[in-house]
């Protein structure tokens, strides 16, 4: 595996362990494979791998053990992957309801929220069927009763807020490398003024 040091395009090395926090629809996944690739790091997807640890998929598993056990699993998960090292993670969108899971990743690496407005998140999700929480009559209720919920969870923990909009991945990816930096040289302000990207 390559190490970041080896990564000659940043000039100053990015953050060792890097965790995408975000709703659903926020672009977790996308974002966090490219920049794990142009970073040199190992891409986890915490909802993929628990797919791959208990074989099926995930809205089975709610519905066979409701959402309590898959926090359950998700819980177990993370405390397991903020032991790795050099590694982009994308969380799973509740994964910061519980304490532990805030804590462990506020301790572990450097907090990435990428945020979007719910309008873009319903936009992004409306066709996906692998979301449980959204098998409603009215999803985009749903969405807003989240964001609400979530949106003062995820503030509390990240280090770096970038809101996704309509650019492009790849700007998007360039955007957040250059916070990154910033970020490990040492914060100017506050994540809400100087890490935001606008």
């Amino acid at each position: 595996m390559c190490t970041a040091s080896e990564n000659n395009t940043v000039p100053d090395s990015p953050p060792n362990n890097i965790y995408l926090i975000g709703l659903m629809g926020a672009g977790k996944t996308s974002v966090g494979r490219m920049l794990a690739r142009r970073l040199n790091k190992t891409f986890y997807d915490a909802d993929h791998e628990i797919e791959r640890g208990t074989g099926v998929r995930i809205p089975l598993i709610f519905e066979i053990e409701g959402e309590s056990g898959f926090r359950d699993r998700e819980s177990k998960l993370l405390a397991e992957l903020v032991k790795a090292e050099n590694i982009v993670l994308a969380t799973g969108g509740g994964a910061v309801i519980s304490e532990i899971n805030r804590r462990a990743l506020a301790a572990h690496g450097t907090v990435v929220y990428l945020r979007a407005s719910v309008k873009d998140l319903w936009q992004r999700t409306r066709h996906d069927k692998n979301r449980p929480l959204l098998q409603t009559e009215n999803p985009m209720a749903k969405l807003q009763e989240l964001y609400a919920q979530r949106d003062p969870l995820y503030r509390e923990i990240a280090d770096i807020i970038i809101d996704t909009g309509s650019q492009s991945l790849s700007a998007l990816v360039h955007q957040l490398e250059q916070k990154l930096v910033q970020h490990k040289r040492g914060p100017a302000s506050t994540p809400d003024d100087a890490l935001r990207a606008n």
